[in-house]
């Protein structure tokens, strides 16, 4: 994820209108200990996945009760790269809705 471009030197508007993306970007985006807390209470269930978004891979876990734990566990590894990569997807499309393009 890049930092956002220094807010000094952009014009009144612009810097309202990127503190106002960055907002909303900081209202939905994943917090890790929630994905990690969801792994430890659910992860048979793809509790974890659900909160991440990926609802085909949690419904399959749910049916098979995390690949009988298998699954679950090799997912435990790969979260903290999965929240990175939601948010980052949902940084990018707020960032778009409002015309602001990320360098």
């Amino acid at each position: 994820m890049n930092p956002p471009p220094d807010q000094s030197t952009l014009p009144e508007w612009e810097r309202l209108r990127l503190l106002r993306a960055e907002s909303e970007f900081d209202a939905i985006k994943k917090n890790p200990r929630s994905a990690y807390a969801l792994w430890c209470v659910t992860g048979v269930f793809g509790g974890h996945r659900f909160y991440l978004g990926d609802t085909t891979q949690s419904i399959a876990m749910l049916f098979t009760l995390g690949g009988l734990g298998l699954w679950t566990l090799l997912d435990v590894f790969f979260i903290a790269r999965r929240v990175r990569a939601v948010n980052s997807s949902r940084r990018a499309a707020v960032l778009a809705r409002y015309g602001i393009l990320d360098a």
